[in-house]
C-alpha cells in the first residue's frame, strides 16, 4: 500500500479546471480558456499514467481524505480494474480536449465556456469513479457526472435537446437513487462499503445473510443505476435521444466516461460487492447475461435501419456496451478480463467512429448516410480512419475489438455456455452489416437516388470553404491518433501501460479471491 494524494489530484486538477474556466471563460480570450482545458487534461493524465507501473507490479496507491460519516470516508484506490478506466478516461480527454477546439469552432457552437467547464466535470468525475475506494465516494461521484452531463446533453438549448437533457435526467437520477437505496441497504448489512476483489458482502456481513430473493433485489436495484448508464436495453431510451448534444459531447458519452461509467459500475457490483459466486448463487448474473445477450442482438437490428450516421453509432454502442455486460456476467476469469479489456478497444474505436461523424457534419453538413455516397473522395483520410474502426468494432484480428472478444468468447465457452458464444458471433456480423454499408457508400463515386454530392451538400449548408478538402486538422489528428491506437492495441495489447496485463489482473484477483471460475 502506497499512501499518496496522486489520485485525489488526478480528479482536483479536472474540478479546477472547470472552476478556472467558469470564474475567467467569458473574460479572456478564448485561446486561454481552450488552454486551460489542454494543460489539465495533460496534468491529469501525467497524474494517472505515472502510477500505471506500480499498479502493474501489484502495487496500489490510497488517499484517504475524510470523514464524510460514522465509518464512511471520502477515499480513493488504484487497483487494477480502476486503472484502466481512469487510463482510458484520462488520455481521451486529451485528445477530446483538441478535437472540441476543432469542432466547436469550426460550428461556430456558442456557450463554449459552459461546455469546456462541464466536460471538465464528466472527465473529473469519471477519474473519481474509477479511483474510489467504497461505494460512497463512488456514488458521489456517480451522481456527479449525471449532473455534469446535463447541459452537454441540453448543450443546444432549444426545444429538442431541453427534452432529451430532461428524458436523460428522469432515466438516470430515478435509477440513481434506487443505486443509493441499495448502498444504504449493503452499509446496514455490512458496516461498510470497502470495494474488495471477489466482493465484500458475503464476508463481512453481520450475522446472517438475506435469503437469495431479498440478495437478487438488492442486486438488480444495485445494477439498474449501472445498466441505465450502460444503455442495457430496456434502460435505454435516453442514449439515443442523447445524440442531439454536439458530436464531442457524443464521444464523451459513448467514449470517455457516461457509459463507460455504467459499465464500470456493474463491474465493482458484480465483482467487488457482491463477487462472482453470490452474484450467481442469488440469481442475478443470470438476469443479466439474458438483458446482455438480449440487448446486443435488438440494438444491432435497430442500427441496420437507421440513416443518421450518430443514430447508427448510438444503437451500435448500446449493443457495444452488453458485450461488456455479459462478459462481467458470466463470471469466468477470461470473460472478465476480455469485458474489461474492451471498455478499452470500444473507447478507441467507437471515439473514432464518433469523431469521423463530427468532421463530416462540420466540413461538410452532411448526417445521413444515404447523403454521403462518394465523401472518401473529398475526406480519404477520415473516412479510412472510419473504415478501420469499423472493421474493429465487428472485432476483426490485428485490432483492439479482437483481442476482448476473444477473451469474452473464451471465457463463455469455458463456462459451457455456447449459446452466448453464438450471441457475440451473430452480433459481429451484425456490427459489419449495419457499418460497412457506410464505408461502401463513402466510397462509391457514382451518385445513387436520393443521395447528394458533398459538393452540393457544403454549398448548402456553408459549414466550410467548398475548396477545402479534408477536416480541419485539430479534428483530423485526434481520430488518427485514436486509429492507431486501436490498432497498435491490437497487436500488441500490453503497448503503453499495460491495460491488458491490469484486465488480465483483475480478473485474477477477482475470480481467485471471490471463488469465481478460471477460464
Amino acid at each position: 500500500m502506497i499512501e499518496s494524494l496522486r489520485p485525489a489530484a488526478a480528479v482536483a486538477v479536472c474540478l479546477m479546471a472547470a472552476a478556472l474556466i467558469l470564474l475567467f471563460g467569458n473574460r479572456i480570450h478564448r485561446n486561454l480558456r481552450e488552454a486551460i482545458t489542454v494543460i489539465a487534461a495533460i496534468c491529469a493524465a501525467g497524474l494517472i499514467f505515472s502510477m500505471a507501473p506500480a499498479v502493474a507490479a501489484g502495487h496500489v496507491y490510497e488517499a484517504r481524505l475524510w470523514q464524510i460519516a460514522e465509518g464512511i470516508k471520502l477515499g480513493f484506490r488504484t487497483d487494477a480494474a480502476g486503472m484502466v478506466f481512469a487510463c482510458i478516461a484520462s488520455f481521451l480527454w486529451i485528445l477530446t480536449s483538441v478535437y472540441s477546439i476543432g469542432y466547436m469552432r469550426g460550428h461556430h457552437e456558442k456557450n463554449q465556456t459552459g461546455y469546456f467547464a462541464a466536460f471538465a466535470v464528466c472527465v473529473g468525475s469519471a477519474l473519481g469513479i474509477a479511483l474510489a475506494a467504497n461505494l460512497m465516494t463512488f456514488f458521489i461521484f456517480y451522481e456527479m457526472l449525471t449532473i455534469a452531463t446535463y447541459p452537454l446533453v441540453a448543450h443546444g438549448r432549444d426545444a429538442t435537446a431541453k427534452s432529451s437533457g430532461r428524458k436523460y435526467l428522469a432515466y438516470t437520477l430515478i435509477s440513481g437513487q434506487l443505486f443509493f437505496a441499495a448502498i444504504c441497504a449493503i452499509y446496514l448489512l455490512c458496516g461498510s462499503g470497502e470495494f474488495e476483489a471477489g466482493g465484500f458482502l458475503a464476508k463481512k456481513a453481520v450475522g446472517v445473510l438475506p435469503s437469495d430473493a431479498v440478495l437478487c433485489l438488492l442486486f438488480l436495484m444495485m445494477i439498474v443505476g449501472g445498466a441505465v448508464k450502460a444503455g442495457v436495453m430496456p434502460l435505454h431510451g435516453w442514449l439515443p435521444s442523447a445524440m442531439v448534444a454536439p458530436t464531442p459531447v457524443s464521444a464523451l458519452l459513448h467514449a470517455v466516461a457516461v457509459v463507460k461509467a455504467g459499465a464500470f459500475c456493474v463491474l465493482r457490483v458484480v465483482c467487488y460487492v457482491f463477487g462472482p459466486q453470490l452474484s450467481i448463487a442469488c440469481g442475478g448474473a443470470k438476469i443479466l447475461v439474458w438483458a446482455a445477450a438480449f440487448t446486443i442482438i435488438v440494438s444491432s437490428l435497430i442500427a441496420l435501419k437507421k440513416d443518421n450516421l450518430k443514430a447508427r453509432l448510438a444503437f451500435s454502442t448500446v449493443g457495444q456496451l452488453s458485450y461488456i455486460v455479459m462478459g462481467i456476467a458470466v463470471c469466468a476469469q477470461a470473460s472478465i478480463a476480455g469485458a474489461i479489456f474492451h471498455m478499452v478497444a470500444h473507447a478507441f474505436l467507437k471515439i473514432t467512429l464518433f469523431m469521423c461523424a463530427g468532421a463530416i457534419f462540420v466540413t461538410t453538413g452532411l448526417s445521413e448516410i444515404s447523403t454521403m455516397r462518394g465523401l472518401a473522395k473529398r475526406m480519404p483520410v477520415t473516412m479510412t480512419c472510419f473504415t478501420i474502426a469499423s472493421l474493429g468494432i465487428a472485432g476483426l484480428p490485428l485490432m483492439a475489438g479482437f483481442v476482448s472478444k476473444f477473451n469474452l468468447i473464451r471465457g463463455i465457452l469455458a463456462m459451457g455456455q455456447p449459446f452466448f458464444a453464438v450471441v457475440l458471433v451473430a452480433a459481429a456480423l451484425l456490427a459489419l452489416s449495419y457499418l460497412m454499408p457506410v464505408v461502401r457508400i463513402v466510397f462509391d463515386g457514382g451518385e445513387g437516388a436520393g443521395s447528394s454530392s458533398p459538393r452540393s451538400s457544403l454549398d448548402t449548408h456553408g459549414y466550410a470553404d467548398p475548396a477545402r478538402g479534408d477536416a480541419a486538422p485539430a479534428m483530423r489528428l485526434p481520430l488518427v491518433l485514436t486509429t492507431i491506437a486501436a490498432v497498435l492495441l491490437g497487436c500488441v495489447p500490453n503497448a503503453g501501460p499495460c491495460l491488458y496485463a491490469l484486465a488480465q489482473m483483475a480478473a485474477a484477483a477477482v475470480t481467485e479471491g471471490g471463488g469465481g471460475f478460471a477460464g
